[in-house]
């Protein structure tokens, strides 16, 4: 399948890298809690992961297995980790990598939730430094001797800053660090984590893997990269056999075994089925955001567009080169001082007004006021949040309706 195209790969991966029985062209929904072994010395080979097999399935299943095989495949990785959400996956891998008295470099851009959970971190006694991922000068600063991992977006929600990931990738292979990528924004169709050294990926499911607003995922996928023997973090216990195992055994066992942030089976599915169509849909989606963000670029009534695909955005050259010619879908804008963003957005009639992203249809919210409301205002405008800002996840619609849609609600105000 590697010599095939994106989608082609996508559509047939199933049943081609899991093989489901009978026939199928999908894997099967895996219902069972527990399974049954006949000689207990299989069991207990599986149980030591001497074993391939499943032995209980909060910490794996036939369903989350497919899906874990097609995740690593599409991002050319070695292996995946699924979990309940995205939040989940971030937590639960943080959580089994990191010990009191770490250091971690993070975007000072990241999403209000992930942000959330650093402050959790530093009450564990975890270290954590905030910095601008799009300067690696200000990265190189930061590294001391305890330093573990620089964890970062590719593109920053909702300002769409772009992490200079190649310059940082350099950085964590020369000084043996972890390179963390949260590529939500940008699925392996947009953006390959191998070429820029990343160590992990860390993904939400639920946007544009899934990308239906149906139904709630996270992922880890190890990209092979990373040499874990270098990572002074693994339990003796994993360090067993090959030392490429050794970080995803962990994440596995101190993340998802330990934590319980499980994937229901029926939602490995759901999951797996929107993932044929990954490829189309982000085509659609790119597409119609380009259009959308440069029809508003200069519109009277906008004071700024922030969406890396347009020529005047502070990265758009780097994301030129990382994404090949592919911006993503989501975008913000900032009416223009004294207009009423509530009224804008209440007039609006198809885009839909909702606490989500990567989804097929448009959804619009103002962003202070909600997503990054506990942030403060002081935190949001070193994170370049404005007070009036409004973000936007463009979907798959005729986007002449949806610029129509912003001209009947532009008359309103």
């Amino acid at each position: 399948m590697k010599n095939k195209g994106f989608t082609t790969r996508l559509v047939h991966a199933d049943r081609i890298l899991n093989k489901p029985q009978d026939g199928s062209v999908h894997s099967p929904t895996s219902n069972s809690v527990l399974f049954e072994f006949e000689d207990v010395n299989d069991l207990v080979a599986v149980f030591q992961g001497k074993k391939i097999g499943h032995v209980y399935s909060r910490s794996s299943s036939s369903s989350n297995a497919a899906l874990q095989n097609m995740l690593a495949d599409i991002e050319g990785g070695v292996a995946a980790v699924t979990f309940a959400t995205g939040m989940a996956a971030i937590s639960s891998m943080l959580l089994a990598l990191l010990k009191k008295d770490d250091h971690i470099i993070v975007s000072q851009f990241l999403f209000g939730n992930t942000s959330s959970l650093m402050v959790t971190l530093q009450s564990l006694g975890i270290q954590v430094s905030y910095v601008d991922t799009t300067n690696i000068n200000l990265i190189t600063q930061e590294l001391k001797e305890n330093t573990r991992m620089v964890f970062t977006e590719t593109i920053a929600n909702p300002v769409t800053q772009v992490a200079d990931l190649q310059a940082i990738g350099e950085f964590c292979e020369t000084n043996k660090l972890l390179f963390i990528i949260d590529n939500t924004m940008t699925p392996g169709y947009i953006f390959d984590a191998k070429a820029v050294k990343a160590s992990l990926t860390v993904t939400s499911l639920t946007k544009y893997i899934a990308g239906h607003g149906n139904v709630l995922g996270g992922a880890v996928v190890d990209t092979g990269f990373y040499d874990w023997s270098a990572y002074p973090n693994i339990f003796d216990l994993y360090r067993v056999g090959d030392p490429a195992t050794w970080g995803m055994t962990q994440i596995r066992k101190k993340g998802l075994r330990d934590l319980g942030a499980t994937l229901s089976p029926h939602s490995a599915q759901q999951i797996s089925v929107g993932l044929e169509t990954l490829a189309l849909r982000l085509q659609r989606t790119c597409q119609n955001a380009l259009r959308l963000a440069t029809y508003l670029h200069g519109h009277s009534k906008v004071a700024n567009v922030y969406y890396p695909g347009l020529a005047d955005h502070p990265q758009h050259y780097i994301a030129r080169e990382l994404f090949n010619g592919n911006y993503g879908g989501v975008f913000s804008m900032d009416l223009s001082p004294g207009l009423d963003i509530h009224k804008f957005l209440n007039s609006l009639k198809t885009v839909v007004i909702a606490t989500h992203l990567g989804d097929t249809r448009t959804l619009c919210l103002p962003v202070a006021s909600t997503i990054f409301y506990e942030n403060g205002a002081e935190q949001r405008a070193q994170m370049g949040i404005n007070e009036n800002m409004i973000r936007f996840s463009v979907g798959i619609e005729d986007i002449d309706d949806i610029v129509a849609d912003f001209e009947q609600a532009f008359t309103k105000i």
